[in-house]
């Protein structure tokens, strides 16, 4: 490993590149080391957008790269990507590990109307560099990954996901099928346990913090019981602890939903919790068994 950059050295590398370089026009920084409220530690990517005057010269051009930020350890360019199709909308992305870990995310543009509009809702975003005026719409806004309450539908429609697909995952268990099974509870049911908690937690903050992009602030901010049961959610491969963790999930769920009911005055369908709470404890007690 080489020598950790410093921040200072990262940034003076990011504009000292920009400025030497006529091909390119502006920089900002997004994402949350341009976020005053994000925690700041050594592991923060470069969130970084260099408009050009053409893309093609940097694109997928590792030695430009190389030459300007160092050493590569660990690259990815989704737009030569088999795994994940690119959008093909003229932008080129390295998202780059240096040898001295220090992470960058560098989207080339020649598009300044794509880059505003990409951070048009106020998604945290700062000019570092703009030799022309080119990105002076991009502007500031507070509070824009604070959690926002849900009207009364996306409530229900929240809650009604969570306990349907609770049966997938109880079937999943019943027959044996691991992967299916936790596919089922920690994607689908997770999400909606997730969206939930981070009405949970903007309620009790009057909706005025982040719940962190997929729930990496739940700790922050959760209740010290409400947290330990959400650690309890996380289970093994054994289906027994698999069990606990999904029952755990739901009187989680219940909980914060009940609250929040009461809070915004919406009604809590104790019936469909009932019902599938039933139907889980009746799947979970039957033996394995083919028709």
């Amino acid at each position: 490993m080489e020598n950790f950059r410093t921040e200072d050295e990262m940034m003076d590398a990011i504009l000292g590149t920009a400025r030497e370089d006529d091909r390119i026009l502006a920089v900002m920084m997004s994402g949350s080391r341009a976020n005053p409220d994000a925690p700041k530690d050594m592991y923060m990517d470069y969130d970084i957008v260099y408009l050009v005057k053409d893309v093609k010269p940097f694109w997928n051009n590792r030695e430009w790269l190389e030459d300007k930020f160092g050493r590569i350890a660990v690259m990815q360019t989704p737009e030569t990507s088999s795994i994940f199709p690119p959008d093909n909308d003229g932008k080129f992305v390295f998202l780059t590990i240096f040898e001295d870990y220090n992470r960058i995310d560098l989207m080339i543009s020649d598009n300044a109307d794509s880059i505003i509009a990409d951070v048009s809702g106020g998604e945290p975003a700062v000019v570092l560099l703009d030799k022309g005026d080119y990105l002076s719409a991009v502007k500031p806004k507070d509070g824009y990954w604070n959690v926002t309450p849900p009207d009364e539908k996306r409530f229900r429609d929240c809650c009604n996901e969570f306990w349907w697909c609770l049966n997938n995952a109880a079937k999943g268990i019943a027959r044996d099928e691991l992967p299916y099974a936790m596919e089922m509870f920690n994607h689908f049911v997770r999400d909606m346990l997730n969206m939930m908690t981070g009405w949970y937690i903007g309620m009790i903050t009057d909706f005025s913090v982040s719940a962190g992009k997929m729930g990496k602030y739940f700790k922050r901010h959760l209740p010290e019981k409400y947290y330990r049961m959400y650690k309890a959610t996380y289970s093994d491969g054994s289906y027994e602890n698999l069990w606990d963790a999904i029952f755990t999930a739901c009187e989680l769920f219940r909980s914060m939903a009940g609250e929040i009911a009461v809070r915004f005055g919406y009604t809590y369908n104790k019936q469909e919790d009932e019902n599938m709470m039933d139907y889980m404890k009746w799947i979970k007690g039957r033996p394995h068994e083919k028709i």
